[in-house]
């Protein structure tokens, strides 16, 4: 009698159909999953499109650790897509310890709500957490004395400030601290001290283009085409001074927010109030005759050096054109300028 063998029987389980592997995943692990995507994520809408996919993700997206992770692009919302929604996603962040959110909301409570205090205390608790653009945006507060009266400056305090700022690697608050010692501004004058600081600015300007382009595409400008440096110490050099055309700088995704806040309609601007007249940074004078103003045309004004020098080399030096009306109003002969952009203050008549 031959021996039959008897057939195998599938030792594969089939899974129920109704049945979802996601489900099964623990909940740290999907909560590390989502701090990844947090801090990678290019836009607000990479963060937010999360919370719309399933009432999970909804709860596990809003978790402290995920909202902490979250990097600057997440919070780069533009100026008409504000909404109550969006003030309470950025509170979320900044309450669970994100020093983004904290910076970016306490910049759009000072300057587009007018809400001085809150706005400010933000933008310290990030600058606590050794956040560089809080820093640099509270020293420009600081040196204009931002929210008060003319008599609110602390000079002292903007540069220290700055200081920090620049230690940690911000190149408009080295920038800035170059040219408070350069002038004497602040701090005790060092002229040597304020360029050397100056030139540094300019080289770490130059290796975060290094870091972020080929050097294939770089191209040496033509000899007919390039501006000479000027080489009075209130111009410091800046962009073009190493031979290469470099880009302006990327402003921070808040200043970029001021910016279309202000020059929409869902800003409005005090009569007599103004624009910084770079075109990277939005902030707003909350008093007038705030800023400073260029000294020799009178038609721009500056919250900082900082953005003087860049506006001046990236734009405005194309621009100025003397107004002899403008020079004997603000005595700017007896100040020195002579073309290359210097800032002098305007009285306040109203004080």
């Amino acid at each position: 009698m031959l021996f039959r063998k008897k057939p195998r029987t599938p030792t594969t389980t089939s899974l129920p159909e109704n049945l979802d592997l996601f489900d099964g995943l623990p909940d740290d692990l999907v909560v590390f999953i989502l701090c990844k995507l947090s801090s990678s994520a290019s836009s607000p809408s990479d963060l937010i499109n999360i919370l719309f996919t399933c009432k999970r993700l909804n709860r596990l997206g809003l978790h402290p650790l995920v909202l902490s992770e979250a990097g600057p692009k997440a919070f780069a919302i533009k100026a008409k897509n504000w909404s109550e929604s969006v003030h309470r996603f950025l509170k979320l962040c900044a309450n669970a310890g994100n020093v983004e959110a904290s910076y970016t909301l306490g910049m759009i409570r000072f300057y587009c709500f007018q809400k001085r205090g809150s706005g400010a205390s933000l933008m310290a608790k990030a600058a606590m957490k050794s956040h560089a653009p809080a820093l640099y945006s509270l020293a420009v507060i600081q040196f204009n004395g931002s929210g008060g009266s003319k008599s609110d400056k602390n000079l002292q305090a903007g540069v220290a400030l700055c200081a920090r700022a620049g230690f940690l690697g911000h190149v408009d608050a080295l920038r800035e601290l170059g040219h408070c010692l350069q002038d004497g501004y602040g701090a005790r004058q060092n002229v040597a001290q304020g360029r050397r600081l100056l030139v540094q600015a300019n080289a770490r300007e130059l290796a975060s283009v290094v870091r972020s382009r080929s050097l294939l595409t770089w191209q040496r400008p033509h000899q007919n085409d390039s501006f000479p440096c000027s080489t009075d110490p209130c111009c410091g050099g800046l962009l073009s001074d190493f031979g290469c055309n470099v880009p302006a700088p990327e402003p921070h995704p808040v200043n970029r927010f001021l910016k279309e806040w202000f020059e929409s309609s869902r800003g409005r601007l005090d009569q007599g109030l103004r624009l910084c007249s770079h075109g990277g940074c939005g902030r707003v004078e909350t008093r007038s005759h705030e800023f400073r103003r260029c000294s020799v045309c009178g038609k721009v004004n500056y919250c900082s050096r900082g953005c003087q020098a860049l506006d001046w080399k990236l734009r405005h030096k194309l621009e100025c054109m003397p107004m002899e009306r403008w020079l004997d109003e603000v005595g700017a002969a007896d100040n020195g300028a002579d073309g290359v952009g210097g800032m002098v203050e305007v009285e306040d008549d109203t004080e």
